[in-house]
């Protein structure tokens, strides 16, 4: 958000209900076998279209741009395919489609899936860490910086005190009912605007073959790219490499159309 910021946009980011600084919804008090897996991409594409609304019309302007990561490509394109007058742009990093060909979701739930989960700090750091060798977890993401990450975001659950992270469970169902068994939850044809498709080559929760595979299935966009960033993973935004996802991104966002009036 600074990096964008930086060079003259205007930057949001949200924080789902369940999530971050948004408040936790009743079910998250009681036990999570109590109540169904609740947040939903359809109603996340609720909230998020929420907050688009009250930025535009804060700024006066029609159509804004939208970056998803991970399930929120999912949250983002839903929304966009549903709403493509009103986004200029959409950009897709570490996009999340079938799983069939690498295995459950790293968030998968054993058993009956309740309203969220617990995770941990040992859990999540092997999830971040996955697939890299002895020496790419030392230098891919330093230890000091994914311990100030995980501090930051345990201080947003204090119902953990600072050992554990509560999120809804809504992508986990999500997860199971299509990605999962290979079931799409958007249609990529249904998007008419320009879309960015980035992907780090380490990525091991959304391998590089889901960029690969979506990116021809978005049919009826003027224009389309796919990067594949070097020693990154899935969290590259946090990593040693994280300015290759932010020129990328910058340089998508900035750019003309490509087109004969167009000089290179």
């Amino acid at each position: 958000m600074d990096y964008l910021a930086g060079h003259g946009f205007e930057a949001h980011c949200l924080d789902l209900p369940g999530y971050g600084n948004s408040d936790r919804p009743p079910q998250m008090s009681a036990p999570a076998e109590q109540n169904p897996p609740f947040m939903r991409t359809p109603d996340a594409a609720d909230c998020l279209g929420f907050i688009c609304d009250q930025v535009r019309q804060r700024r006066g302007i029609d159509k804004l741009c939208l970056i998803g990561w991970s399930w929120g490509t999912a949250i983002t394109s839903y929304y966009t395919a549903g709403r493509n007058d009103l986004i200029e742009r959409l950009t897709l990093y570490a996009p999340v489609w079938d799983r069939t060909q690498s295995g459950p979701s790293p968030i998968h739930v054993e058993g009956k899936i309740g309203a969220y989960r617990t995770v941990t700090r040992a859990s999540t750091l092997t999830r971040r860490q996955g697939g890299l060798t002895e020496k790419q977890k030392k230098t891919v993401m330093p230890q000091e910086w994914f311990d100030q990450w995980w501090e930051a975001t345990t201080a947003s659950d204090p119902a953990g005190d600072g050992k554990t992270v509560r999120a809804p469970n809504g992508v986990v169902q999500d997860s199971a009912e299509f990605w999962n068994v290979g079931k799409a939850l958007y249609n990529p044809a249904d998007i008419q605007v320009p879309v960015l498709i980035v992907v780090g080559e380490l990525d091991n929760d959304t391998p590089c073959y889901m960029a690969q595979t979506v990116f021809p299935l978005f049919t009826n966009v003027p224009w389309k790219r796919m990067c594949i960033l070097g020693g990154g993973t899935h969290a590259i935004m946090m990593e040693s490499n994280r300015i290759l996802l932010f020129r990328a991104i910058s340089q998508f966002l900035r750019e003309a159309p490509p087109g004969p009036n167009v000089s290179s």
